[in-house]
């Protein structure tokens, strides 16, 4: 099997969004974002923030690719229900969930804002936002509310009567980093580009040089590392305790994107060391695949195989190839690959599983649910590639 072939990647992504396709639209709003293994769905009533941009960014980004007015369509159908429901127009703010089309939970998450700068700038490109002045009015909005300008990052969480967490963290910097690289590609706006970079250079190269050169998760007040936050947890949905090999190779990815628009030489060499690092530490010999955590020594603390571990570290594999021309790279993506085809992606009724054991034996029948997975990492991946492969129509 050639997982390298434009073909193969193309079908691919085909063959995810046919899982989701028949049954994503929610016809009375937004998407249905729980799914059994077959496609049946449960607890049609719940909606997350991160879960209806997600589909939004799977849907823009693959009406570009495959030039599809249904999945314009869909995508359009998203972008409504984002910034008519999940938008609370009096207060300014995101409902982190919904029941019933109704706020639940009013926790503002800088993680969930950079999902919706993603959202947009995904919409923008596919030509389904006039401008780009709703991705200028994000960013005011994780100006005022997020921003740290003494340390160069964002603060996490703001509490449904206004008060700011204490906790810091890199994931939500992650997809802000993520998000304003976007952002930029959508509208050309230099202050996106500048802002990814801020924080690449403040997570990927002051904080990880705080941890040993690889990027820890958590922090205090002042992101000083805080080593014990959840360490009782490192199963934790959003904030695990331990190194995450898929956070490294995610980085990974990002300092190649934005060495793509932006060349230094030290975004690919820390690319490739964050990378390296978590593969050498996680790459499962006995079993195949990465695990999902491992402690500052290196010993592992999560076992289990998460299908976007596996496919963000496909993606960078590609894009370190590329860049270095080095072959070991190439090797590793074909690895990766074949652990998620033979594991991971689901042959039956199409789409990945979420997460294994060790052994990758599923846990449950659930394939897919609100805030834990909607195939958007899976997507973005394939589409990463095909970018990096010169696919015209991934820009």
């Amino acid at each position: 099997m050639n997982f390298y072939a434009q073909d193969f990647l193309l079908n691919h992504c085909q063959s995810i969004l046919d899982f989701y396709t028949p049954r994503v639209v929610d016809n009375s709003g937004g998407y249905h974002q729980n799914y059994l293994d077959d496609g049946s769905l449960f607890d049609t009533h719940f909606k997350q923030l991160v879960s209806s941009t997600r589909i939004i960014v799977n849907y823009a980004l693959a009406s570009l690719l495959f030039d599809r007015e249904d999945y314009r369509d869909i995508a359009r159908h998203g972008l409504d229900y984002l910034h008519k429901v999940h938008y609370q127009a009096d207060s300014q703010t995101y409902a982190w969930t919904l029941d019933n089309h109704q706020p639940l939970d009013m926790t503002q998450q800088a993680y969930g804002y950079a999902f919706v700068l993603l959202a947009q700038a995904a919409a923008l490109k596919a030509g389904l936002l006039q401008d780009a002045k709703p991705l200028a009015e994000t960013y005011q909005l994780l100006e005022q509310r997020f921003w740290q300008a003494e340390h160069g990052l964002y603060a996490d969480e703001i509490s449904s009567d206004g008060v700011l967490s204490p906790y810091r963290g890199q994931n939500a910097n992650m997809h802000l980093c993520e998000a304003m690289l976007a952002a930029f590609e959508a509208c050309g706006e230099q202050k996106y580009l500048q802002r990814a970079a801020q924080l690449a250079e403040n997570i990927a190269v002051r904080q990880a040089d705080l941890t040993d050169g690889l990027v820890w998760e958590h922090f205090k007040t002042d992101f000083s590392p805080d080593w014990d936050y959840n360490r009782d947890d490192p199963k934790n949905l959003y904030r695990p305790w331990g190194f995450q090999p898929g956070h490294q190779t995610e980085w990974a990815k990002l300092l190649l994107i934005l060495n793509r628009h932006r060349p230094q030489g030290w975004l690919v060499e820390r690319a490739a060391a964050l990378f390296e690092r978590a593969y050498k530490t996680a790459w499962d010999q006995e079993f195949s695949g990465l695990i999902y955590g491992f402690d500052p020594q290196g010993n592992w603390c999560d076992e289990d195989k998460y299908f976007w571990v596996q496919a963000e570290s496909f993606a960078a594999s590609a894009m370190l190839h590329q860049a270095t021309g080095e072959q070991k790279y190439q090797q590793q993506y074909q690895a990766l690959w074949q652990y998620s085809w033979e594991h991971m992606v689901d042959h039956e009724y199409g789409a990945w599983y979420r997460v294994l054991k060790r052994n990758n034996e599923k846990y449950s029948d659930q394939k897919s649910a609100a805030g834990a997975k909607c195939d958007y990492h899976t997507l973005g991946a394939c589409f990463e590639v095909l970018r990096t492969l010169g696919h015209p129509g991934i820009k």
